[in-house]
């Protein structure tokens, strides 16, 4: 786990609050996980 990753207790908390990971039509289901995490680093780092 690198620095500023949900912990797994954080992720028991945060993960039925978001929509399913089924994906559309449209477009493949992804990792909330991951895309959460990507989130919370562009609002931790910036995004120049």
């Amino acid at each position: 786990m690198a620095r500023g990753d949900l912990t797994d207790q954080e992720w028991a908390l945060i993960g039925p609050l978001l929509p399913s990971e089924r994906g559309r039509w449209a477009r493949p289901s992804g990792d909330n996980r991951r895309f959460l995490s990507g989130m919370l680093n562009i609002l931790r780092t910036g995004c120049p």
